[in-house]
């Protein structure tokens, strides 16, 4: 007997593939209007080279359109993805199989396309610019990360200007790899011969017992990490997993932004003004102005001040070892920038907090201590830094770390060196000490209007000349598919150049920001594109190469004993194979 019922059986479209040798592409965006309208210029100069590239190969290059009914109301002055359910629907008319690129000229949220790329069958390439000011290469480290992370495959490419000879001939692997359905998905392979697998055993052997002892020490009484809202800015990538997050022995304390805004209004003014002080006492100064919307002012670094205050008091009540703030989203429509107080909390000699209850009221809290601050609540960068910061202390060493966007590099117009140069910002916390001068060397300028809408302060300044260990923790899916914690690890300096080249590169980049000059240790530019998983990179100082050396060492061995897979990258400061110099220690 046939059913009388009725249902509403929803109808899937057919989609058409493209024809032969025919390419679609994206741009995954802000989720902040102003900064697409600014920024599309420069993303519409790369679709266009890009599709120049593609034509001399023969390929055609199709932009995928955003459905005019996905839009919204107001007219939109670009064409970027720009939240993800404009991403949803982008997809939905996007064959499974089409070869698919995704072009990036801007700093870019991956969870705008993240569900369209997981979901996709056909190769996938990104593709940046290589440039500081508008800065792609970020854009697309960011959603590397992320894809990594998600087990999806894809190529990467990268270019100053998409004639070059060498890009071209990447870009012919790809296409022909994509032409002929290679079973690998048209995956490029770069060289990454400066990445070798650690060896515990070849560690030295006080190094390794402490790093050893370290890991033990959190089975016993794990860390807790502060998390104030996650995923900030659509970095997928920048959210570590419970489980390997557990069994390495950290936890996370889930706290709420509005929990930190709440406790900033219960800060009172005096206190905000003693820390105001303090800063100016003790030489940092404040470039400020009258107007709100385009200026720092007193008001908005009071602000800040309050919001140190309230985080240091909210981690020692909940008892964390790092905490990390995301601002971006939420808070930066309630209040000044973060990064005052992100730079504050990552330095031993920062502005005393008392506690205000519990058995150490009226005591000042973790006095001479880094409270260590991910930014952007960037996880993986939270754990790096407990890691740090244990090992640093332990070491009898400055434990005060931070992370900074890989954000650009370029050859040296001063002459003071031949090697490449990468310019590391951060638009918050960095120490004081990390800067030439520590507090006298910095400077705080207001945020730029484009993103940081209430203003706020940054602490500016140029990294001081010395010794660096780098690092990168990062989650990728092992052969079975589960998420496994791996970090890559090596040495870099920080270098001094002259005022006229660091104002070069300031312009280039975002000049309100602090900056490192910094040349990698036998790994190239490329090499460092090829293999990075994350805008994000963490730097810390050693006192001189050896110690720094051995501080790399007994980190390798926490990490190791954690849980982390360590792959050791590029040389030590005297041109020698980095795990070569370990064991020679």
């Amino acid at each position: 007997m046939r059913s009388t019922h009725s249902y509403d059986v929803p109808s899937v479209p057919r989609i058409k593939k493209p024809s032969a040798k025919t390419a679609v592409l994206i741009a995954s965006g802000d989720s902040r209007e102003s900064a697409n309208a600014v920024c599309w210029p420069a993303q519409q100069a790369l679709e266009r080279d890009a599709a120049k590239a593609f034509a001399s190969l023969g390929w055609k290059l199709k932009r995928a359109k955003i459905p005019d009914e996905r839009r919204g109301v107001a007219k939109r002055a670009h064409e970027f993805i720009a939240s993800q359910a404009q991403g949803r629907a982008v997809f939905e008319g996007i064959h499974l199989d089409a070869p698919l690129v995704v072009a990036e000229a801007v700093w870019q949220y991956s969870h705008h396309v993240l569900m369209g790329l997981c979901r996709h069958r056909g190769p996938i390439l990104l593709l940046a610019n290589w440039s500081g000011r508008w800065p792609g290469l970020v854009g697309v480290l960011n959603l590397r990360g992320s894809l990594t992370k998600a087990g999806v495959r894809y190529s990467m490419l990268w270019a100053e200007d998409f004639k070059h000879a060498k890009f071209r001939q990447e870009l012919k692997k790809w296409l022909r790899s994509a032409a002929a359905k290679d079973e690998r998905g048209g995956v490029i392979q770069h060289d990454l011969e400066h990445a070798r697998p650690l060896h515990v055993r070849g560690l030295p052997e006080r190094e390794r017992e402490l790093g050893e002892a370290l890991a033990a020490e959190l089975t016993r009484r794990p860390a807790i990490m502060g998390v104030f809202d996650e995923g900030c800015m659509g970095m997928y990538n920048a959210i570590v997993p419970d489980a390997p997050l557990h069994a390495a022995g950290v936890y996370k304390e889930r706290l709420s932004q509005s929990a930190l805004y709440a406790a900033m209004r219960q800060v009172p003014s005096k206190e905000s003004a003693a820390v105001f002080a303090w800063l100016r006492g003790a030489g940092m100064k404040f470039h400020t102005g009258k107007n709100e919307a385009t200026e720092l002012t007193e008001r908005q670094v009071l602000e800040q001040c309050a919001m140190y205050i309230a985080a240091v008091r909210l981690a020692d009540h909940f008892g964390c070892d790092a905490i990390g703030i995301q601002y971006q989203q939420g808070l930066k429509d309630l209040c000044a920038a973060s990064d005052l107080a992100e730079g504050l909390l990552n330095c031993s000699n920062r502005p005393p907090v008392v506690a205000m209850d519990g058995p150490r009221a009226g005591k000042v809290i973790r006095a001479g201590l880094p409270i260590s601050h991910f930014n952007e609540v960037d996880e993986c960068a939270g754990l790096d830094g407990i890691i740090t910061q244990r090992v640093w202390s332990a070491m009898r060493l400055e434990p005060d770390n931070t992370l900074h966007d890989l954000r650009w590099g370029d050859e040296d117009r001063s002459g003071t060196t031949k090697e490449f140069v990468w310019v590391l910002e951060i638009s918050g916390a960095v120490p004081p000490s990390h800067l030439i001068g520590g507090y006298k060397g910095a400077t705080s300028e207001r945020q730029p209007a484009m993103y940081f809408r209430l203003g706020g302060g940054t602490i500016k300044g140029v990294s001081k000349p010395g010794e660096v260990v780098w690092s990168r923790v990062y989650v990728e899916p092992d052969a079975k598919g589960r998420e496994r914690l791996k970090m890559d690890l090596g040495r870099c300096k920080a270098i001094k150049l002259p005022m006229t080249e660091t104002r070069r590169r300031w312009e280039a980049t975002t000049s309100q920001w602090p900056i490192m000059h910094t040349v990698f240790y036998g790994v190239s530019r490329d090499q460092m594109m090829a293999k990075h998983q994350s805008n994000h990179i963490q730097v810390v100082y050693g006192p001189d190469a050896k110690t720094a050396d051995r501080a790399l060492a007994a980190k390798a061995a926490m990490a190791t004993a954690m849980g982390i897979k360590v792959t050791l990258c590029g040389d030590s400061a005297d041109g020698e194979r980095l795990g070569k110099r370990l064991r020679s220690l």
